[in-house]
């Protein structure tokens, strides 16, 4: 199976787990829930449930199982875009190709689309009875401290909007980059490692790949918005320029984001070497991630 199959293939189990997991637009109130369904089903590359799969399948070999706590990183991740796309934050009219869902909906009805995909997520998790509990514990622990303000998500949103329009040197620039989009990424292969019950070694090295691969994932993605055009993107080409962001272009230039993004991604497959073969889709979607073109 080539790459582009396993993706396509995990990625069909993980939009029918999500279909299941989240209410149908038929349930009462049918329109939080058609919110709610429209920026999850909107297209996306699923990139965080995926390597929790991959993760899991490079400790256990086969792990169908894994498609559930995938799921909660899903469900995190779509609801921090619809937030970050709101009036107030970033301001966005297109999220994967598709308008965003306070455009459709109403910035009122998008913020609770929001936070009701934050809560089913610890949802599915708490409800995943075939985990042990200990690992699901665990599970919980990682997505939550992931999702949060200390070298985590949201307090990367936090720096993010504030260094908006101002000097940003190095070490800034990275703390952003590795708590807004990195922690979230990290946190996906680790909950696969903690799915799959790896040994400390192993969490180890997961641990490192995620780091890595979420810092690569970022650069890439701010090399995209100076280089790409809103049709490949899916979203709004050039939005880091006009809002004065903070992104490794505008502080190193192109040519020394992408040796760094490459350095990334050298570091992240030494950080798995020693899972061997089974590691084969790590590795690939970590040359994926440093390569797309959207």
């Amino acid at each position: 199976m080539t790459l582009t199959q396993y993706l396509a293939d995990r990625m069909a189990k993980i939009d029918a787990e999500l279909n299941r997991l989240v209410p149908a637009e038929s349930v009462r109130p049918s329109t939080i829930h058609r919110a709610m369904r429209h920026s999850l089903f909107a297209g996306g590359k699923r990139i965080r449930p995926v390597l929790l799969m991959a993760a899991a399948e490079a400790i256990v070999g086969d792990a169908p199982g894994a498609v559930t706590p995938a799921c909660s990183l899903e469900l995190i991740h779509t609801y921090s875009l619809i937030h970050d796309d709101l009036p107030a934050l970033d301001n966005d009219d297109f999220r994967r190709g598709v308008p965003t869902c306070h455009t459709v909906f109403g910035e009122a009805m998008a913020i609770l689309a929001g936070d009701a995909l934050l809560t089913r997520a610890f949802q599915v998790l708490a409800e995943a009875d075939e985990i042990p509990a200990a690992r699901r514990i665990e599970l919980v622990r990682e997505l939550a401290v992931a999702s949060g303000t200390v070298e985590a998500m949201i307090g990367g949103q936090v720096e993010d909007l504030e260094a908006e329009r101002q000097p940003v040197n190095a070490d800034r620039l990275h703390y952003i980059h590795r708590s807004k989009t990195g922690a979230l990424l990290r946190a996906s292969v680790v909950m696969g490692g903690i799915y799959a019950g790896a040994d400390e070694a192993a969490a180890a090295g997961l641990g490192e790949y995620g780091r890595r691969i979420g810092l690569a994932f970022q650069i890439v993605d701010d090399i995209l918005d100076v280089t790409a055009d809103t049709v490949t993107l899916g979203k709004t080409a050039g939005k880091d320029v006009a809002q004065g962001k903070a992104t490794f272009p505008a502080l190193f230039g192109l040519k020394e984001s992408r040796r760094q993004a490459d350095e990334h991604y050298q570091a992240a497959l030494a950080a798995i070497e020693p899972l061997g073969e089974q590691a084969l889709r790590l590795r690939e979607i970590a040359e994926r991630v440093v390569t797309r073109t959207a």
